[in-house]
């Protein structure tokens, strides 16, 4: 169920894109030092404001309630992490250890 609940996140990723002005405008929000993509270690910390925002008492996981569609097994931050470390790999299609804009609007999969 935590992969679920990643996967759902994970999926609004083209829609969000989508209302950016462009998809390099979108990279921009998650590139901090400017080089044109996105590191593991970028895309963590961005996607983690997630989990920050939906972990309401602030204990480092998410209940039930915290997660989207309010039901699932509770997921702790570490969990959280490794499964976006995970999506990070699989939207990696080139296998640089950076997202470009493409593979970063690209739906998971």
């Amino acid at each position: 169920m935590r992969a679920a609940a990643v996967a759902a996140l994970l999926a609004l990723l083209p829609l969000a894109a989508a209302a950016q002005t462009t998809r390099h405008a979108y990279l921009d929000q998650f590139d901090t030092d400017g080089d044109g993509c996105v590191s593991e270690a970028e895309y963590v910390a961005y996607m983690m404001r997630g989990f920050d925002q939906m972990d309401t008492n602030h204990d480092g996981a998410l209940a039930a309630e915290e997660l989207p569609g309010h039901h699932g097994k509770p997921v702790t931050r570490t969990q959280w992490q490794a499964d976006l470390h995970r999506q990070f790999h699989r939207l990696d299609r080139r296998h640089t250890g950076c997202l470009d804009a493409q593979e970063l609007t690209a739906p998971p999969g």
